[in-house]
């Protein structure tokens, strides 16, 4: 027996999660979130969930911009769980030949809206004291960043949604989108086919195969990304900000209870061929890299000991940035792919756009056009004029390095 809904969304990460939560504010009473695991069981739940501003694109900073407030005012934006935001502030440091680049890029977000401003080494030192700042010509800081908890990001949406009346349905994986001549016509699962005339594909690595089989066939690359946490020994400061240092590669926040370790993620990834043959495991010898890159930007924590880690998938496409589209030829057919390990602080204006578009027939919240599918075809690549040559930890370049 063919089952009905307002909506599907195909996946329970923290984009599926918003969007399945703005498509309940927005009015639809039947949505329906199949994930073939369990929330946040992907990419969202191994985030670092570094929620910043500073992007050498306007297009990703109108999403964090318009993001932001909800990590802010989460109870009155959302109304339910805890998104875990701690206000840290961000800095994002970049080599010296960069710093040009860097201060074009501030000018850039101060237009958007972004509070943010160019720091020197002094600056620098006043808001991390513990950090060494001697190899630091300028680095850019935003005041209202920090970071947040990617699961309970995830559930709170979801939570919201159920209270609006949406459907999660855990490990029940989608196998086909159905088709109703030239629209959408609900999906096929491993317990029985949903028809509805919306249907929202975000699925991380996994969406990729149900996209192909619907003709949408960007070039996508899964791959493994690890993290390493560390405890700062107790002499050192309560808690430090969030941090892309470009000159070692890494990006790091506080971490645990009390904010007492300090999760440290680099650019050490692996194309995977199989996003199910993925080790959530962290490697050994990530591990002392790690430490060693934390210890160039924090000395004290040479001898830190190790408190955990693990890896995820992520999808990377050829320019780094995400794709939000519309099917082109099957109306009320939507996707979200290629995260490229940056999607989570910018979920909640993405969720909305995907609602949006499928309701009212065009997003408000932001342009996505410069995020569409057809750009890589079309030689449209989304590049910022003034982008950094420091790796970035960049998805997109890092691919490019894997794959030559």
């Amino acid at each position: 027996m063919v089952q009905t809904a307002d909506a599907v969304v195909v996946g329970g990460g923290v984009i599926g999660a918003s969007t399945a939560f703005h498509l309940a504010s927005l009015g639809l009473k039947r949505v329906v979130v199949c994930e073939r695991r369990w929330p946040a069981a992907g990419a969202s739940g191994k985030s670092g969930a570094l929620v910043r501003m500073h992007y050498t694109n306007e297009p990703e900073a109108r999403l964090a911009r318009a993001s932001l407030p909800y990590f802010h005012d989460w109870d009155e934006r959302v109304g339910a769980g805890a998104c875990g935001f701690l206000q840290t502030g961000m800095v994002r440091i970049v080599s010296p030949e960069n710093v040009a680049n860097l201060r074009a890029n501030v000018e850039m977000l101060e237009r958007v809206g972004v509070d943010t401003q160019i720091v020197g080494p002094r600056e620098l030192r006043e808001l991390a004291p513990d950090w060494r700042v001697d190899d630091v010509t300028a680095a850019a800081y935003e005041p209202t960043s920090g970071c947040a908890d990617p699961v309970g990001t995830t559930y709170g949406f979801l939570t919201r949604a159920e209270q609006l009346g949406a459907e999660l349905r855990p490990r029940t994986e989608v196998t086909a989108i159905r088709m109703d001549g030239a629209r959408v016509g609900g999906v096929e699962t491993a317990t029985g086919a949903i028809s509805a005339p919306i249907v929202v594909v975000a699925g991380g690595a996994w969406g990729i195969p149900l996209l192909r089989s619907v003709g949408v066939d960007v070039d996508l690359q899964p791959v493994r990304i690890q993290v390493s946490l560390f405890r700062r020994p107790s002499a050192l400061a309560p808690i430090h900000p969030i941090c892309i240092d470009g000159i070692n590669d890494m990006w790091l926040r506080p971490e645990g209870p009390n904010w007492a370790s300090t999760l440290v993620g680099f650019s050490q990834r692996e194309p995977l061929a199989d996003p199910d043959t993925l080790d959530e495991g962290v490697d050994a010898d990530y591990v002392p890299q790690a430490r060693e890159r934390l210890a160039r930007r924090i000395p004290g924590t040479a001898d830190a000991p190790m408190r955990g880690g693990w890896a995820g998938a992520i999808t990377a496409t050829v320019d780094g940035k995400p794709v939000l589209d519309q099917h082109p030829e099957a109306a009320g057919l939507f996707f979200f792919v290629g995260d490229n390990g940056s999607s989570f602080k910018t979920a909640p204006a993405i969720g909305r756009a995907l609602a949006e578009w499928a309701i009212q027939g065009q997003p408000e919240v932001v342009d996505t056009r410069p995020f569409r599918a057809s750009r890589f075809a079309e030689g449209d690549l989304l590049i910022g004029p003034h982008e950094y040559n420091d790796r970035d930890y960049d998805a997109g370049r890092a691919r490019k390095l894997m794959v030559g």
